[in-house]
């Protein structure tokens, strides 16, 4: 593996896709992984800061991040911000399964979600 130049970087198709069984639903699901900036926001809608006080808000934290990596074949997003409350309804086996996948593919983890709740 040689040294990467910035156009290899740049250029290299680096968003990952798995295809997941949800039986729940009767079908498959693509599941992608973020991108740094859609990380960045994910993060960032969990934390509640009032003055000095700062907050690590979870709920629906699974329905937020199938929102965001949930796509068709194309690649595009199935779901928007809107469709979070709706998406929050669903079976929680599913959403867990979608979740741990979208986890996987975009290298968050529990320490993550811990390290977050510290800052």
């Amino acid at each position: 593996m040689g040294i990467l130049t910035r156009e290899q970087i740049l250029q290299a198709d680096d968003l990952r896709r798995e295809l997941v069984a949800v039986p729940e639903w009767g079908g498959q699901v693509y599941v992608r992984s973020l991108t740094g900036t859609e990380r960045d926001q994910f993060e960032a809608s969990f934390i509640t800061v009032n003055g000095m006080d700062t907050q690590l808000k979870l709920e629906n934290i699974r329905a937020q991040l199938v929102s965001m990596t949930a796509v068709d074949d194309d690649g595009k997003r199935l779901f928007s911000a809107a469709d979070v409350q709706a998406l929050a309804s669903k079976n929680a086996a599913a959403l867990q399964r979608l979740f741990e996948t979208a986890q996987k593919l975009s290298g968050l983890s529990k320490e993550d979600v811990k390290e977050l709740a510290k800052n």
